[in-house]
């Protein structure tokens, strides 16, 4: 017989990841540290091993996944998912505005307001209900019939098992959208075991809700946003399109916080140009906004046309695609040799931007895409992303179309050059005597987060390669004013603004020096951290791979990078000529990790809001964690301090209408 107190424990346990994750994936909010969740779902999941009788399918430890399906079941809409009428600019919104005012004259009232919402760019799904347990949910299919994929949607972790309360219907179905965020996109596209990467974040996400293997799905980084009810029985609900859903919120789900209710047209064309304007900031990919008739009075009386609802409409945003024609393909050298082709096209236009280059990334991509000079090919451009080609249209391709070469040697030192064994990446083994890596590595050396030399642009670089005044970072410090002058487009007051840059640079930080020395798969982040973890450059230099492996976020990979950089003599030669020419920094202080939990920030939450003054956010965020901290990137009720520097913006106003504690760099001086 099992103790009555490991059911009480068991339960408890599930009402509290379940609410932390509402509080996590629904309202942005966490009240707990990732470590103290893992400890609350590793005791449930003892537990639940050790009483499997006692294993309830609405767990939360049930999102793992289960075994392969042999194929999806057909699953029939008890109303049809339709599409959406779409128009493409202030005029055709307003005509569709006024179609909707026509045919809702007999009763004006039920047009007084609209709620308009981001047309997030993922794949539509429902979920269905029954006595608050999740039961089924399916793809939208032809909007009438959709795919069974009950087992892939269970592990998406906004998306409870059991509805929050007591309020919901004896069987409800909740449609929204599930999606992959750009972030998550980019690290999954890196993933070793895919066959090969995802065209777009919303290809990712179709693919990944199609696996016959959910334990595959539940590895992906899926989210789901709640964006209408459909079929609903056994309860009466609220009678706004905004009102249902701050229910669905209140049930458990996610509801995007961009959507907003409009009183009128002037105010939803405006809600549509400012989401346009920070479209590329969002952390999702989006292609519109959906502007719906909050009243479902209206909605019910305007009914449907053929495949969509005349109460709803897509404002859609100009179009990030563009076909154009490859007319050339140029190989870059980057810093660490790596070649890259460029494609040059034709220029076209593409959401308002000029386009006449494209990433092709390597030959692997070629080879996919089955590019060839004379191609028409399909371009998507995404902000300020390098736009890249997805699609070759082989179905145009001309009688004169050529294959695409892949050199041997260089194209600019003429060295042969190393291919990876799956032969997808070439490499110019030639380092710094290579004059393209040359200046990609000073390029980097003197870039903001690196010793941020002000005034040494690519322009200047190139000259000073070119014409022989470098062949070494640290030649940059035995510049003249007298050289500098002798240079094209290069004054005695630009000589001297120069000189001084490089003057104040000398003095620095470890994480910075060790970020700009260019080591391979070194970010800022990565350097910050073996930098508080070796305190000098004397003991990383020595350190050995079990040593380096011990650095939060190292693995073996970079540790073998960093061995290989310190086992070249003209590395080591090249932080030896720093220090001759004056370049200087300090070692950094260690904190007995045994007295950790004694510092008054350990366990606290911090904020890093602005620019700090000689810091960088990672550097600020590894010397916090080093003391025991947590760094989040939002400001809730949670918060114990917030972190902030100059132009500090909306976390700060945040912080101090919650009466949050605002610190800056010199209240901290550990941080100094």
């Amino acid at each position: 017989m099992i103790a009555k107190t490991v059911h009480q424990e068991i339960a408890q346990l599930r009402q509290q990841i379940n609410a932390h994750d509402q509080r996590y994936y629904v309202w942005d909010d966490p009240s707990i540290s990732d470590a103290e969740y893992d400890l609350l779902m590793r005791r449930l999941i003892e537990l639940e091993q050790r009483y499997p009788q006692l294993i309830s399918p609405t767990s939360p430890t049930q999102k793992v996944g289960g075994a392969p399906l042999a194929q999806f079941n057909s699953v029939t809409h008890r109303i049809p998912m339709l599409s959406l009428d779409n128009v493409y600019d202030d005029q055709g919104m307003q005509d569709f505005y006024h179609r909707v005012f026509e045919r809702l004259q007999q009763d004006s009232s039920l047009t007084s307001d609209w709620v308009c919402e981001p047309k997030l760019d993922g794949i539509a799904v429902s979920l269905t209900y029954a006595n608050g347990v999740f039961v089924q949910g399916a793809t939208r299919g032809d909007g009438f019939n959709g795919e069974d994929i009950t087992e892939n949607l269970k592990t998406l972790r906004s998306i409870p098992l059991q509805l929050s309360g007591d309020d919901f219907p004896t069987l409800v179905e909740i449609r929204g959208e599930v999606l992959i965020n750009k972030r998550d996109f980019a690290a999954l596209n890196q993933q070793a075991d895919l066959e090969k990467p995802f065209a777009n974040p919303r290809n990712a996400a179709a693919g990944s809700l199609r696996q016959l293997d959910s334990r595959i799905t539940a590895k992906r980084p899926l989210s789901f946003y709640a964006y209408a009810l459909g079929y609903v029985e056994g309860q009466a609900l609220p009678n706004s399109h905004w009102s249902r859903l701050q229910q669905i919120r209140a049930w458990g789900l996610r509801v995007n916080h961009e959507v907003k209710v409009c009183a009128d047209l002037p105010a939803v064309l405006a809600y549509f140009h400012a989401l346009a304007a920070k479209r590329d900031a969002l952390d999702y990919e989006i292609d519109g906004v959906v502007c719906k008739i909050n009243s479902m009075d209206a909605q019910q009386q305007l009914g449907f046309v053929a495949r969509a609802p005349r109460w709803a409409v897509a404002y859609k945003f100009p179009a990030y695609q563009g076909i154009t024609t490859l007319e050339a393909v140029d190989f870059q050298v980057g810093r660490t040799g790596v070649i890259t082709p460029v494609a040059r096209l034709k220029p076209v236009e593409i959401g308002g931007v000029v386009i006449r280059n494209a990433t092709l990334h390597n030959q692997a991509e070629i080879e996919r895409l089955d590019c060839r000079l004379h191609d028409q090919v399909l371009l998507h451009r995404a902000g300020d992303v390098i736009p890249k080609i997805i699609k070759t249209l082989a179905e145009l391709r001309p009688a004169h179309a050529q294959a695409i070469a892949f050199p041997d040697t260089c194209p600019v030192c003429a060295t042969e050059l190393l291919r990876s064994e799956d032969h997808a990446l070439c490499r110019c083994p030639n380092g710094l005597q290579c004059p393209a890596q040359l200046k990609a590595a000073i390029k980097h050396f003197a870039s903001r987060q690196a010793l941020d030399i002000e005034g040494l642009g690519e322009k200047l670089i190139e000259q000073l390669v070119d014409g022989g005044y470098v062949s070494n970072v640290a030649d940059l410090f035995t510049l003249t004013v007298d050289s500098l002058a002798q240079l094209e487009r290069m004054g005695s007051k630009s000589a001297e603004n120069l000189m001084a840059a490089l003057q104040h640079s000398k003095s620095t930080t470890l994480p910075r020096l060790l970020y700009a020395l260019g080591i391979r798969d070194v970010g800022l982040t990565t350097a910050t951290q073996l930098a508080l973890h070796f305190s000098s450059m004397e003991k990383l230099s020595l350190a050995t791979e079990a040593e380096l492996l011990e650095v939060n976020d190292v693995g073996t990979v970079v540790a073998q990078q960093v061995l290989a950089f310190f086992q070249l003599p003209q590395n080591r030669d090249m932080i030896s000529r720093l220090q001759q020419v004056g370049v200087h920094w300090p070692n950094i202080e260690t904190i007995d990790t045994s007295d950790q939990q004694h510092h008054p920030f350990y366990g606290k939450t911090f904020v890093i809001t602005g620019t700090l003054p000689n810091l960088s956010r990672d550097e600020a965020k590894a010397k916090l964690e080093a003391l025991g901290a947590k760094v989040t990137g939002s400001v809730s009720k949670n918060t114990d301090f917030v972190l902030a520097g100059e132009n500090a913006g909306s976390k700060l106003e945040k912080a101090v209408a919650l009466g949050v504690r605002v610190l800056q760099v010199e209240d901290i001086a550990e941080l100094g």
